[in-house]
């Protein structure tokens, strides 16, 4: 009896450079055993599953999820900074300058007469 296999690819990107490696695997793999399986640390030394996040095709996966033929699993660089606070920061600099309302925050208009 031969098993089934699946085609699927392993990404990981710096901002320098990204490598993408294609791959056969049994179906029923796990992410996980598919990162192991690609040798991608080989590239990115600095990947660790235990504090970095993985998805399938941009949606958040487990490593225990399998997955489906042509599937791409993405290996996630963790944040330099909180998209929220650099939000926030920047509505405080347009209050200043005087570009948002200061009570709304939203963007003054320009009155017509």
């Amino acid at each position: 009896m031969s098993l089934e296999h699946i085609q699927i690819e392993v990404a990981y990107a710096t901002p320098e450079r990204q490598q993408i490696i294609p791959l056969r695997v049994t179906k029923g793999a796990t992410v996980a055993e598919c990162i192991a399986q690609s040798n991608i640390t080989q590239y990115f030394p600095e990947i660790d599953l235990d504090q970095q996040k993985v998805g399938i095709w941009s949606k958040a996966a487990k490593l225990d999820q399998q997955p489906r033929e042509g599937d791409r699993i993405e290996i996630y660089r963790p944040l330099i900074a909180d998209p929220k606070a650099i939000r926030r920061k920047r509505a405080e600099r347009a209050k200043d300058d005087g570009r948002a309302d200061p009570v709304t925050g939203g963007r003054r208009r320009e009155q017509t007469r």
